[in-house]
């Protein structure tokens, strides 16, 4: 089996031409030399068989080159060691010593140089001359190292584009992640202003029935019927929520808007909760639909934290705007002493403040001559 860390990306089809071209220059040049040989002299003859067998080494290094990544060692090993009889096979050598180089296995890199190099300074010692010898093997050294920093920056630069492209998947991935958290944030916070209204409604109706005991038979079944009603009503707004997890294609259901802020407040007036409205909202019908939808909501969710914080007393409502001086909204309750936070403690404030802030408005809330006053502003364009 092969490292995985190894590994070498496939080349291109202008890469391969290259390659093959620079190690088939040799015999191109060589091919040209005998096709010019008219000479059929016996003394002609010697020459053009050491021609030819020069001619054949250097094919077979060219075949050699086919499998210089499978076997990298071994195929760069053979080229080199052909070097010492056929000139021919030097480009193919220097180009399975390059790509031995890319895998940077130093242990075989190291000896296959040192043969390489051994081999080029052999192959002169036909000549017969010292100072060819010598030339040849400081050419051959600084050849040998030359090809041995081009293999090594090949190698540099296939791990920087794999590391670019393994940087590319994470922030793909990361990406994809955060969408999905995204659109779970999304679906959690539907479901805690829907839910947290409609059980806060359950409990104050439940609440009743419990504590008082002065109720007739006709309104303890019009209680019961409207803890039933919300309770159906629940079962419904959670099945509509939760319908995006099931199917990625559903068609999204009606969004609560301004249209229905007088439902809501007719909800909860009739489950109990004292409600005080001063709507003085101008041109509400030109307000983009997702505000509309975050301005239902955080009103929803006040009412929601009046109940839960506040129970029995008057909460006021009070929303101002028109296009381009924004929309705010200030709902505010008195604040009964040493009454302990319920369920889910500064959650629905958290839940508030992330409302505002993806309609781009903010959300403030402090305690004012005894009230408790929840202030959000959000954008509205004219």
């Amino acid at each position: 089996m092969h490292d995985p860390t190894e590994y070498q990306p496939p080349l291109d089809r202008l890469g391969m031409a290259l390659r093959y071209l620079f190690a088939a220059l040799p015999l191109l040049f060589y091919g040209i030399l005998l096709a010019s040989m008219t000479d059929r002299a016996p003394s002609a003859q010697d020459v053009l068989r050491s021609l030819l067998l020069d001619m054949g080494l250097g094919a077979i290094g060219l075949v050699l080159m086919r499998w210089r990544r499978r076997w990298p060692w071994q195929v760069a090993l053979a080229t080199a060691l052909l070097t010492v009889i056929s000139s021919t096979a030097t480009a193919p050598a220097c180009v399975a010593y390059v790509s031995l180089c890319t895998h940077r296995r130093w242990r075989q890199l190291v000896p296959v140089a040192v043969v390489f190099w051994l081999c080029l300074v052999a192959s002169t010692r036909w000549q017969g001359t010292d100072q060819l010898t010598v030339f040849y093997g400081v050419v051959g050294a600084l050849a040998l190292g030359g090809l041995t920093v081009l293999g090594l920056y090949l190698r540099g630069r296939r791990d920087l584009a794999a590391s670019q492209r393994a940087a590319e998947r994470t922030a793909q991935l990361q990406r994809v992640e955060q969408a999905q958290m995204a659109e779970r944030l999304a679906i959690a916070q539907e479901m805690h202003d829907v839910l947290a209204h409609r059980i806060s409604l359950l409990s104050m109706l439940a609440g009743g029935l419990a504590y008082r005991k002065d109720l007739t038979a006709e309104q303890t079944r019009e209680v019961a019927s409207a803890i039933q009603e919300n309770a159906h009503q629940s079962l419904n707004e959670l099945r509509a929520v939760l319908g995006t997890l099931r199917r990625e294609s559903l068609v999204e259901a009606p969004q609560p808007t301004l249209a229905h802020l007088d439902a809501l407040f007719d909800e909860v007036r009739a489950a109990g909760q004292q409600v005080e409205v001063d709507d003085a909202i101008h041109d509400r019908n030109l307000l983009p639909a997702q505000t509309a939808r975050h301005t239902y909501r955080i009103v929803q969710e006040a009412l929601t934290n009046a109940r839960k914080h506040a129970p029995g007393s008057r909460v006021t409502a009070e929303l101002r705007g028109r296009p381009g001086d924004g929309l705010r909204i200030t709902v505010s309750n008195p604040v009964p002493a040493g009454t302990p936070a319920g369920p889910g403690g500064k959650l629905g404030l958290v839940g508030l403040a992330e409302r505002a802030r993806m309609a781009g408005g903010t959300m403030s809330h402090a305690v004012r001559n005894g009230r408790f006053v929840l202030d959000a502003r959000l954008p509205w364009k004219a």
